[in-house]
């Protein structure tokens, strides 16, 4: 008999691995989809603003349903461990940002260089795996004002995603978005084949 797989067993197989990347998505998708309310996007009626492209992101697209294809997934190349939810249904928002979630003792930290420099022994592999292991745990059952602070914020949910007619490239050829092409000597092309003129500003 075929036993259904948890929510976190299919977002480890969505991502690939698990890891305490991928952990804290997770646990941030699960606090802002029981705070809001919400079940799974099935098309826009959630919106997620990631500002890192890390692990967790991975999470929060498979527990959320919010997705770049459906234009529901907006990146914010910010580097940070701060998300943002907003419902359509409730009209509401929450902003979460991650608390220091315990980096690596020295010695954890050295272990982790080796493994990912593929210096490690196997044993050392081993006890890293069993680190990591450890810190995924601390991570999904931590309480909750331990991992995150949770706030609700005004925020204007962004229009829905649109169709728009595609054009020719003059140059290269390939189709490409309307809006996202620009003109050069009187002709559309992409992005790729356009040169930006800036004086700075």
């Amino acid at each position: 008999m075929c036993m259904e797989k948890s929510p976190w067993e299919k977002a480890i197989e969505f991502h690939g691995h698990s890891c305490p990347g991928l952990a804290i998505g997770y646990r941030v998708a699960e606090i802002a989809m029981k705070r809001l309310q919400e079940f799974r996007s099935a098309d826009e009626e959630l919106v997620a603003v990631v500002e890192n492209d890390a692990c967790g992101v991975d999470a929060v697209m498979l527990l959320t349903g919010c997705t770049l294809g459906k234009g529901n997934l907006i990146y914010r190349d910010l580097g940070k461990q701060v998300y943002t939810f907003g419902s359509r249904n409730g009209n509401r928002a929450l902003r979460i940002a991650v608390n220091n979630t315990g980096q690596p003792d020295p010695e954890g930290a050295q272990l982790r260089k080796k493994v990912f420099g593929g210096t490690a022994s196997p044993a050392e592999q081993v006890k890293f795996q069993l680190m990591q292991g450890r810190r995924i745990e601390e991570i999904l059952h931590m309480p909750e004002e331990d991992f995150c602070q949770v706030r609700e914020i005004d925020f204007s949910l962004p229009a829905k995603a649109q169709i728009f007619p595609s054009v020719e490239c003059a140059q290269c050829g390939e189709r490409v978005m309307e809006p996202r092409a620009r003109l050069r000597d009187g002709k559309a092309v992409c992005l790729d084949c356009f040169n930006d003129y800036s004086r700075g500003w």
